[in-house]
């Protein structure tokens, strides 16, 4: 059975963004209820070269750093990837410096634990810092989970 790339059907990229957006949001108890006109048209011409997983990551990154109820998404690293991706289709995106890529790799780990800092399950124990380190890892990289 091939099930399609979602390159292939970017009709159904619309459904997959509010989809996620809403899953996402509940996950954090946040409310986010408008996604920008230019980022859904951005969103749905971007070619997906990671499918379905890879828009799931790009928008549950958006609702994280999205302060309010709108959908705050990095246009800019879209652009940069679909420039990557015709220049070399091997070169994954980067982050511009080291403090971002640590702070993007903290936003992630907090992401998939439901942003849960200590315990067995939680972010600091998935990237082998105690809790209290992770803390103040996140107040220095300025992170901090919004609330709704």
């Amino acid at each position: 059975m091939r099930i399609p790339a979602l390159r292939e059907h970017p009709e159904d990229i619309a459904l997959l963004v509010r989809h996620f957006v809403d899953l996402c949001a509940t996950c954090m108890n946040k409310q986010v209820e408008h996604i920008p006109t230019e980022a859904m048209e951005n969103l749905s011409n971007y070619p997906w070269p990671g499918n379905v997983r890879e828009l799931q990551n790009f928008i549950e990154r958006a609702v994280i750093l999205s302060p309010g109820k709108i959908l705050r998404a990095s246009l800019a690293e879209l652009k940069q990837s679909a420039g990557a991706d015709a220049s070399d289709q091997s070169a994954a995106p980067k982050a511009t410096t080291l403090k971002d890529a640590e702070r993007n790799h903290v936003i992630e780990a907090l992401a998939e634990t439901n942003w849960v800092v200590g315990g067995p399950k939680g972010a600091a124990a998935r990237l082998g810092q105690q809790r209290t380190t992770l803390i103040y890892k996140m107040q220095k990289l300025g992170i901090a989970r919004a609330q709704a």
